[in-house]
């Protein structure tokens, strides 16, 4: 299959629905990073984490939904994307599920959420991106879950002994 480059990134030339699919999904992908980056440096609770918690989780719900679009034309390209946003999904509506009764759950439902998009687009675009380009491919997988599975559990740690000091 032929490809376009969009800013250097190639691009399957995989017809008109799949790109109309795929500039949703871009879309919808920045709302997600910007938007679950915010939630989750804000007050829990607050008023703002709320918002920002709420558009991030319907704009994971566009990118699934563009994902299995892209998915279903290009199924052999696109399975692992598909199992890794999925999974994206599923973990984001069990965290939103549990906002008031578990809290941890919450915290490790939404986290593992927003480390799953990110590892889906390192592992689709890191060889195309500076730097990620120099990394062995395996790097793609592991390195958001490693930086995300420390930021989740200081979360959780913190939620637990808010009032515990802060260690430098």
């Amino acid at each position: 299959m032929d490809t376009i480059d969009i800013l250097g990134t190639p691009i399957p030339n995989a017809g008109p629905v799949f790109l109309s699919a795929l500039a949703v999904h871009v879309t919808a992908g920045i709302t997600c990073v910007i938007c679950g980056a915010i939630a989750a440096l804000t007050r829990k609770g607050s008023p703002r984490h709320m918002r920002f918690g709420r558009v991030y989780l319907w704009g994971l719900a566009v990118v699934y939904v563009s994902l299995t679009v892209m998915s279903v034309i290009r199924w052999r390209e696109n399975i692992h994307l598909f199992g890794i946003g999925t999974l994206a999904i599923i973990t984001a509506l069990t965290g939103y599920a549990n906002r008031r009764q578990r809290p941890d759950v919450h915290i490790l439902g939404m986290g593992t959420s927003y480390v799953l998009l990110l590892t889906g687009f390192y592992v689709d675009n890191g060889p195309h991106l500076p730097l990620w380009d120099r990394l062995p491919a395996i790097a793609y997988w592991l390195l958001p879950a490693l930086i995300g599975s420390l930021l989740i559990t200081r979360a959780i740690a913190r939620r637990r002994h808010p009032n515990a000091p802060a260690r430098t």
